[in-house]
């Protein structure tokens, strides 16, 4: 009993260095401050979790759903949200793992954001270091850029005297403002509304379409061709993979360690919301839906339809602060300004970061397909498995197994329950999510550049709105 509280004590004593550590910083806050501004609680997490899941990604699930059919539609969303789930509970064992050795070695992080390839680094070494960096910055990267052509493809349907590409331009100034959220800590008012605009938007796209009915001649012809099968697939696969910043976001928390379900819970909540709107959209539009990625862009003009293409255009704003944060983080410990307590200097240096997202997101402006191709070449990689391989490896030695602060859930049968478990995600990723999955995306997403063009100034807009 005295071992178990000693370790107890020494796996927690970050806990309460990040009390102390906030309460220091508190007594000078205000309480608006601490209401909105300065999150940790295990309900901040949660709805950061849940609003970064479903994003822009809500308006083309309809889209992977003609490509796939009903069924294998329903059934991916709810077998790759318990995998996403699964890797995230992953990453939240492999966060507590490092930072309770690190600690123990009397490690302070109170001014230093611990990320994703930090602890790949501090388990296993430079190699798993350099592929987690690698894998983790280009995913979130193009999901910043997934952002901006969302936003956009979206504001064209209430404005269209522009074209999607100028929207680009000035949602990217926009964006750009985000370099001033000093970190996830900063969210707690922003993770809230994002929610809960999406969840306005959801049940919008659902009621709406079931108002509509269905449109005369309706067919439900998917899955036609096995292109589009796994093309659709991988864009749910991307859906349920957006905890690459679940570090950061377990960082931000007073209690790290409370986090192991927070992400199945906020998975549970999503799937209310893309069941029902996707299920709904299909049911209404079928086939039509496979020329027209943006779910908005079959629906009615009404101002319900405009309210939620606002409020989807906020939360976009917000999740592009979400994917920019973490790389924002890396280029500042790379030139040497993450320790800065300037807020104004700090954000100078992370300008450079959002250039290359504005430059790529006119580059590629194909929004529906570039879900896909990231998530078969990216997401695949970085949260599905990059942890189950990192986790099989970092409690490979029995000394480690017998040492681990967080041990295999019970129900699983130990540690050999846990194995088989990691062992299957990595093989069907692998194989489904990256290989049928990165074939499919890759030949949809060079379709897309032989019909539209590079640097196309209005995809999928109607001929006569074409500039």
């Amino acid at each position: 009993m005295a071992s178990e509280k000693v370790e107890t004590v020494i796996a927690g004593n970050y806990v309460e260095m990040e009390r102390e550590e906030d309460d220091r910083t508190g007594k000078g806050t205000s309480k608006f401050s601490k209401m909105f501004w300065h999150g940790g609680s295990v309900y901040d997490a949660w709805f950061s979790c849940a609003s970064n899941q479903v994003a822009q990604v809500l308006l083309t699930l309809p889209y992977s759903f003609s490509q796939l059919g009903m069924l294998s539609g329903i059934l991916f969303q709810l077998f790759y949200g318990l995998m996403g789930s699964w890797t995230a509970y992953l990453i939240s064992v492999l966060y507590v793992e490092y930072r309770t050795r690190k600690e123990r070695e009397k490690v302070d992080f109170r001014n230093h954001v611990i990320q994703w390839f930090e602890v790949l680094d501090g388990l296993l070494g430079k190699h798993w270091r350099n592929a987690g960096l690698f894998f983790n910055c280009t995913f979130l990267l193009f999901g910043s850029v997934i952002q901006l052509i969302a936003c956009a493809s979206n504001i064209y349907y209430i404005n269209d005297n522009l074209d999607k590409r100028t929207w680009t331009y000035i949602f990217g100034a926009c964006c750009a403002t985000t370099v001033f959220i000093p970190s996830f800590h900063n969210y707690r008012i922003w993770s809230f509304l994002g929610l809960m605009m999406t969840t306005f938007t959801a049940w919008y796209l659902t009621i709406a379409s079931l108002v509509h009915g269905q449109v005369e001649g309706v067919k439900h012809s998917g899955p036609a061709k096995m292109v589009l099968y796994f093309t659709g697939a991988t864009n749910i696969l991307y859906t349920f993979g957006g905890h690459a910043v679940t570090v950061e976001i377990m960082h931000a928390m007073w209690k790290p360690q409370k986090f192991k379900l927070i992400y199945l819970v906020a998975t549970l909540y999503v799937l209310t919301l893309t069941l029902p709107s996707a299920s709904a959209v299909y049911w209404a539009f079928g086939d039509m839906l496979l020329t027209h990625s943006n779910a908005f862009s079959l629906l009615p003009r009404s101002s319900f339809r405009d309210v939620a293409i606002i409020l989807m255009l906020i939360h976009q704003f917000i999740t592009f602060g979400f994917a920019c944060t973490p790389l924002y983080f890396v280029w500042e410990k790379a030139i040497g300004m993450h320790g800065s307590k300037s807020v104004f200097k700090r954000a100078l240096a992370r300008l450079p970061v959002v250039v290359p997202i504005w430059f790529l997101a006119i580059i590629f402006p194909f929004f529906g397909p570039i879900n896909s191709t990231v998530g078969s070449l990216l997401v695949s990689f970085t949260v599905y498995i990059i942890p189950a391989l990192a986790h099989m490896l970092t409690f490979a030695p029995p000394s480690a197994r017998e040492n681990a602060v967080e041990r295999p859930p019970p129900f699983l049968g130990g540690w050999a329950g846990m194995y088989s478990m990691n062992f299957f995600v990595v093989v069907w990723v692998l194989v489904v999510g990256f290989g049928f999955g990165g074939w499919a995306s890759m030949l949809n997403f060079i379709q897309q550049v032989h019909t539209f063009g590079l640097f196309t100034k209005c995809y999928q807009c109607p001929p006569h709105k074409a500039a």
